[in-house]
């Protein structure tokens, strides 16, 4: 449905050094490196856009808001949980199953540097 999402960011090196360690366990990478605007995704289609704003938006944990990535296994939720937190991230939510999504559904969720609510699950 989506094709890709844009995140407006005060900072984009350090956003960009957050997402460069959250998101490499996950199997997405830089794509995109510009002075002003960053893109990660993977196979060379960038799906997540992250840009310098004058007015990123305001964090809000009753939003609902947030940004959900896809793992290969469990290992890679836990990777991303432990390289978000080491590189500027708060914790969210412990890596674990989330029985009320699902039997299966493993996650773990953070709040990057801008505020942002980001989670990775697998379905394994």
């Amino acid at each position: 449905m989506l094709d890709h999402v844009s995140i407006g960011v005060s900072d984009v090196k350090r956003t960009g050094a957050f997402y460069d360690a959250a998101l490499k366990p996950l199997g997405y990478t830089r794509l995109s490196d510009g002075e002003g605007a960053l893109g990660y995704g993977a196979k060379n289609d960038v799906q997540l856009w992250i840009i310098a704003a004058a007015k990123p938006v305001k964090p809000d944990m009753e939003s609902g808001l947030h940004f959900c990535f896809v793992a290969e296994d469990r290992a890679a939720v836990d990777a991303f949980h432990a390289a978000a937190l080491k590189n500027g991230g708060k914790d969210n939510g412990k890596p674990g199953v989330r029985a009320d999504y699902g039997p299966k559904y493993y996650a773990a969720f953070v709040v990057d540097p801008d505020g942002y609510r980001i989670e990775a699950h697998c379905g394994k």
